[in-house]
């Protein structure tokens, strides 16, 4: 059984429970095997007998161990071969439900995964930490993070769960100095690259914009991304938040981000002389069986193998980092 956290809120005679619950469902502790003395316990993890007294009662009381007079406690069932997960993820967009179907998926009934949102906000983050700590087997992560960023230390909140147990989803946090599993985005070097592949088609338009709403909780790599490219390639470009206010105008290659500012874009396009593909360029993000209709040239990267991907190194008992792949897909728009 790992260390307690003497830190936490959780009662220390709950996170013994839990602690046990946990080895017993990852086969740590096998049937029939026996646990620690009370003394030993108390001893080994400096606490009063009281509180280890309580936690094997509750732990008795809940089928998980038997005491035998005489000779002590000893586990009296086995876990049920199934994989305990803590998916904490963003927020949940079309996209992230692919990632999360995709997990589910690939993990069957190997695993029971249950699910939170953070809603970028790193104190609640913290909080689910807090109150689920030591109750899962794997806890994955998505680590966008914008809000309330100074009322916690989130390197210490992502430090407090053993390294073999985080799994970062999406982005990965690679100022962690402990070796874990991630399956991540490159953002700022994806969409280098994707723009990159492109470079060919963008030569006819001589300025660049970067539809990107500052309260769409985006990551900023995304921009210094685009940013990069156009400096690079000697493209006037700008970075503006919405695409009602703007002025279409050829030799422009517009990459945007949200849905409703590209509908924008094409509803102002539809309305000028302007060819979209050879006077004009769209790139959108994201893939949708709408923008293949509408035969809109986007950059994406594939939700469904992100979810395949982080199940079956779970399975495979792998900690690994693997950036997924990101491609950008050609349509008449560019």
């Amino acid at each position: 059984m790992h260390n307690l956290n003497h830190k936490s809120k959780t009662p220390k005679y709950k996170q013994i429970v839990e602690a046990v619950i946990t080895d017993i469902e990852r086969g740590i502790l096998k049937k029939n095997s026996q646990l620690p003395s009370i003394s030993e316990m108390s001893a080994h993890h400096d606490l009063a007998r009281d509180t280890v007294e309580k936690a094997y009662r509750e732990l008795r009381e809940r089928g998980y161990i038997l005491s035998v007079q005489g000779k002590g406690y000893y586990v009296s069932g086995g876990s049920d071969g199934k994989m305990r997960i803590l998916l904490i993820a963003n927020k949940l967009s079309s996209y992230k439900r692919l990632i999360y179907y995709s997990f589910l998926q690939t993990l069957g009934d190997r695993a029971q995964v249950d699910l939170q949102v953070h809603h970028y906000n790193a104190k609640l983050f913290a909080d689910i930490i807090e109150r689920n700590l030591g109750k899962y087997n794997y806890y994955v992560v998505m680590p966008h993070f914008v809000h309330d960023l100074d009322k916690v230390n989130l390197d210490e909140v992502l430090k407090s769960i053993p390294p073999e147990e985080l799994v970062f989803l999406d982005k990965d946090y690679p100022h962690l100095p402990t070796k874990h599993l991630a399956v991540f985005q490159d953002f700022q070097r994806d969409i280098f690259n994707a723009l990159l592949s492109a470079n060919e088609l963008l030569q006819k338009y001589t300025q660049m914009v970067l539809v990107m709403p500052s309260d769409g909780n985006y990551p900023t790599e995304i921009a210094r991304g685009f940013h990069n490219y156009c400096v690079n390639y000697q493209k006037t470009y700008k970075i503006i938040e919405t695409a009602s206010e703007e002025f279409v105008q050829a030799g422009t290659a517009y990459c945007v981000i949200e849905e409703t500012d590209l509908a924008e874009l094409i509803k102002k396009i539809r309305q000028t002389d302007l060819q979209l593909g050879q006077d004009i360029g769209l790139i959108s993000f994201n893939d949708t069986t709408l923008k293949e209709v509408l035969d809109i040239t986007v950059i994406t990267t594939d939700f469904e193998a992100m979810g395949r991907t982080a199940a079956q190194m779970l399975l495979e008992g792998k900690q690994e980092k693997v950036k997924n792949p990101f491609y950008l897909v050609r349509r008449g728009s560019l």
